[in-house]
């Protein structure tokens, strides 16, 4: 049943793939390196929140935007102009998407995308600790990300987002290497429905089921996963996910 339970996971993520990559256009890499360091209209610079690097920050909880999906990036700022993701965390998100065009948007998607992606073990998990969040197991996490648990119907995280959490190029966000309060952030705003901007539920679905320390586990984990070489070496669906 598990086994069945997976490859459907499988399925349902290749066919996610193939939409996104046939409806998703490149953008214009200087344009969006222009807005990211500059800002456009009203629209501050993004590196003031993310870091010129735009590998994020943990002291105010902003996400490793580096190497991220650039089809993943395109859809996150859509749904903050559209207010079908709103963060307290990032509340100046939603009216910044709305100051950029669609076109605006693909910029900075492809810029951020273009950006170095193989700089793991951002998160200094001693300061973390000094903001509050507690630091799971990295063993445990490491458990949950390549086998889940199937006793309380959580698949593995790496069904849908690959290897060690370096994303499916396209359809899943990089998750590994990303910043440890980003991920523990999100995953509890998954689990309290108050994000719901994933296709089909698919992370409220996953969220629901996991306690504090599983997601302090998993946090643990991919925030210093190593990503190996998917994206310049992957050219198919299943290697990015084994």
């Amino acid at each position: 049943m598990q086994k069945r339970h997976i490859i459907l996971i499988l399925l349902l993520a290749l066919f996610a793939s193939l939409s996104v990559q046939a409806a998703f256009p490149g953008g214009n890499v200087a344009y969006g390196e222009r807005i990211f360091m500059q800002g456009i209209n009203q629209v501050p610079a993004c590196h003031n929140c993310h870091r010129k690097d735009a590998m994020g920050d943990d002291a105010i909880g902003t996400p490793r935007l580096a190497g991220q999906n650039p089809a993943y990036i395109y859809k996150q700022l859509r749904d903050f102009a559209a207010n079908r993701r709103i963060d307290n965390t990032m509340y100046v998100m939603n009216s910044n998407a709305r100051g950029m065009s669609e076109s605006d948007w693909r910029d900075v998607a492809a810029y951020v995308a273009s950006l170095d992606y193989m700089k793991v073990g951002l998160s200094d998990m001693q300061r973390a600790e000094e903001y509050g969040y507690a630091i799971g197991s990295r063993s445990a996490g490491r458990q949950l990300v390549l086998n889940g648990d199937p006793a309380r119907d959580i698949p593995p995280c790496y069904t849908c987002h690959g290897y060690n959490g370096r994303g499916l190029p396209d359809a899943y966000p990089m998750t590994g290497g990303q910043r440890y309060v980003y991920l523990v952030n999100q995953l509890k705003k998954w689990r309290s429905k108050e994000r719901h901007n994933d296709p089909d539920d698919k992370m409220v679905n996953v969220a629901k089921n996991l306690t504090d320390a599983d997601i302090n586990n998993v946090a643990t984990f991919l925030s210093s996963a190593p990503r190996g070489e998917c994206k310049k070496s992957c050219k198919t669906f299943l290697c990015c996910v084994w």
